[in-house]
């Protein structure tokens, strides 16, 4: 008995994945729980282990192509005998073309005599020059193709399967992703012109884009075909079919793709021009796919900004008492970031639709009752992935350092799973390190808020003295900036949210809080 292996949800927000390679080929016996295939999932590379033992007798998906949850993209057997016979049913349908009642209408041949009233031909070819779409009827030299009984009806519809015979290319080149069904419908593009390069003449995702990308050019050879057959017709009036034909093919094409050109218009039609010495290389999947998802985000929420100063002196004060000891009892330094998720978990509880999510076709909004903590986390500028500390709301300021910074730890070595980096509820970006003043972050969906932590530096300040009097102090000045989605809530809910925040690092006991 064969098991059809499916595309896994491998994470709560994961609808598709990607088949990177196949550890095993068609024909290889495979163990239960062994690795079958390599799958990347957003931004994840995953082994994915086979659920059963017995033989790989098909593989549906190959490699290099995106597919959705659930999809079949194995097939494995108790053995490949037991494999075989599912081919030979294949034949049997051999004996359905073969009936030889077709034959039969050899009658047929006695209405052969009708073409004795030959004279009918001729009114035929007026009434053909009289209407443009005569010319889909029209035979290679241009003349129409008549058929037995002389009308061009026949021959046109004789002729239309034709254009559609390179299809039939192979096998697999009808079985087509979602994906690829997906950009090909968002595109217009009829995959009966696109040249496939997958096994077996599939259609992959990318023949789709260069197809795409080649798409300006197509217009123009199009156009030129249509023209050709207009001349040979000229022998009627000429006039008329020269023209229809150029509009009914040219214009409808260069106006539908600035239309569609709405979906990636800088991928269709920015040209760039590259000089001497200058390299292109293909951009890498992990930046492709920050890429949608930043476009996805600014397309989708109502981005608003805002930012207080906050004078993190208490905070100081408290790390460089408990530096040393915080470092010999964790194996790491206590950095400032601990402390601003303290803060915030305390402020998410004050203001909870900052730790929200909308879905606005169900015009529901979803109150969440944990917060999960999304942390940025740079790969060596290669890009960007948001770990999710679980539960962050109920965690001492030691305990949410610890797990920060092995979520951090995990993440760049790449040994996190898909459910780590997603499903997070609120976000902290934290570009303080790298030396920013002040940042605008893209919130991560389907967060509504992400907050930005930026560099924390003595700067001269004003401070007032416990008699009441004024003076001018060195004092650690950050500043914390907040975009949120405006969708979900308004420019005041931001401030106070943010003014929490600062108020608890400004004025909490923090020696208290890191015992």
């Amino acid at each position: 008995m064969s098991l059809t292996v499916t595309m896994p949800q491998l994470g709560e927000t994961v609808t598709e994945g990607t088949i990177l390679s196949w550890a095993k080929q068609i024909g290889d016996s495979v163990v239960e729980d062994e690795v079958l295939v390599e799958i990347s999932t957003d931004k994840v590379d995953t082994e994915m282990p086979s659920p059963a033992s017995g033989v790989v007798t098909e593989i549906l998906v190959a490699a290099g192509e995106t597919v959705e949850v659930g999809t079949p993209i194995a097939v494995i057997g108790e053995s490949m005998e037991a494999a075989t016979p599912a081919p030979a049913p294949a034949p049997a349908p051999a004996p359905e073309p073969a009936p030889a009642p077709e034959p039969a209408p050899a009658p047929a041949p006695a209405p052969a005599p009708a073409p004795a009233p030959a004279p009918a031909p001729p009114p035929a070819p007026a009434q053909v020059a009289e209407t443009p779409a005569s010319v889909a009827s029209m035979g290679p030299t241009g003349t129409p193709a008549m058929g037995p009984t002389g009308t061009p009806s026949d021959s046109a519809v004789a002729a239309r399967p034709k254009p559609a015979a390179p299809t039939p290319s192979g096998s697999r080149r009808a079985v087509l992703s979602p994906v690829v069904r997906r950009l090909a419908a968002e595109h217009n593009v009829d995959l009966d012109l696109v040249t496939g390069t997958g096994d077996g003449g599939r259609i992959t995702r990318k023949d789709v884009e260069r197809h795409v990308a080649a798409a300006p050019d197509q217009p123009q050879s199009q156009a030129a075909p249509a023209a050709a057959p207009a001349p040979a017709t000229a022998s009627a009036p000429a006039s008329e079919p020269a023209s229809a034909p150029v509009q009914t093919e040219s214009v409808p094409a260069t106006k539908t793709r600035p239309a569609d050109a709405q979906t990636p218009p800088a991928a269709t039609t920015v040209t760039i021009t590259t000089g001497a010495g200058e390299e292109v290389s293909e951009l890498p999947r992990l930046r492709r796919t920050i890429a949608e998802h930043m476009i996805r985000a600014k397309q989708t929420a109502a981005h608003v900004w805002t930012s207080v100063e906050v004078d993190y002196e208490r905070v100081e004060q408290a790390r460089r008492a408990q530096r040393e000891q915080f470092k010999a009892d964790e194996g790491f330094s206590l950095t400032y970031l601990p402390f601003i998720a303290r803060a915030t978990m305390d402020a998410l509880a004050a203001f909870p639709v900052v730790n929200s999510s909308l879905d606005l076709e169900a015009g529901t909004r979803i109150d969440h009752k944990a917060v999960h903590l999304g942390i940025a986390v740079d790969l060596a500028s290669q890009g960007l992935l948001v770990a999710t500390v679980r539960d962050a709301d109920g965690q001492t300021l030691k305990r949410l350092a610890r797990n920060i910074r092995t979520m951090a730890v995990k993440t760049r070595d790449g040994d996190v799973t898909p459910d780590e980096i997603s499903g997070s509820t609120f976000t902290i970006t934290n570009p303080g390190p790298f030396g920013s003043f002040m940042s605008a972050p893209i919130i991560n969906l389907p967060n509504v808020a992400i907050l930005s932590t930026d560099t924390i530096a003595k700067r001269p300040a004003v401070v007032s003295l416990p008699d009441g009097n004024d003076t001018i102090a060195v004092r650690h000045i950050g500043y914390l900036g907040l975009t949120w989605d405006h969708r979900a809530f308004d420019g005041s809910t931001a401030v106070l949210f943010l003014d929490r925040i600062r108020t608890n690092l400004e004025t909490w006991d923090w020696d208290q809080e890191l015992r």
